[in-house]
């Protein structure tokens, strides 16, 4: 059960975290559970909700940024985001194939494989990455743009992981099996 209350517009006074909700809903034509639980802190809504928007209008592809998603939730156990973010791959053209093979880091496309690599290594050392796992990455095709924004990619999902895993929130998109989680 989760431990914290899952608030809505109707719900809450706090007239910014109203109408964050609101773009919310009108960006998944509802509101996810995740969101209404990071409600409670309307300084920590407005922080994701940010960082969604700018990773979301960023130069990776939306496949991608949702098979890096799959693979840091499965390595740190987060049910709830590996639910959600492997309906949001699947409505990114990716296959059930794909987004399996992400879970455990892997994928059939050398580059995107690099890239899953990396951000998979970033989470277990906690972003001590080497001098050689970054040439690794840019040898895959990846510029210093793309780089940063893979980072960015994992700090935004290890955020929401320790979200939901922390406040336990109720998973509202169609389970998915963790395949090997920390």
């Amino acid at each position: 059960m989760n431990r914290v209350p899952l608030l809505t517009a109707a719900t809450t006074t706090h007239a910014p975290t109203q109408a964050l909700l609101g773009q919310v809903q009108g960006a998944f034509g509802g509101t996810p559970n995740m969101f209404r639980a990071v409600a409670n802190s309307p300084a920590a809504l407005q922080a994701m909700w940010s960082f969604f928007g700018a990773l979301g209008g960023g130069t990776l592809p939306a496949a991608l940024g949702e098979q890096i998603a799959v693979a840091v939730a499965d390595r740190n156990g987060c049910d709830y985001c590996l639910a959600a973010h492997t309906a949001l791959g699947r409505k990114a053209g990716l296959s059930a194939e794909a987004l399996h093979a992400a879970q455990l880091g892997e994928s059939s496309d050398p580059q995107t494989a690099a890239a899953l690599r990396f951000a998979l290594r970033l989470v277990e050392a906690r972003g001590a990455v080497s001098a050689e796992e970054v040439q690794a990455l840019r040898a895959a095709g990846f510029d210093d743009s793309a780089l940063v924004e893979i980072i960015a990619h994992v700090a935004l999902n290890t955020f929401t992981n320790y979200i939901n895993v922390a406040l336990d929130t109720p998973v509202d998109f169609p389970a998915t099996r963790l395949r090997r989680a920390a």
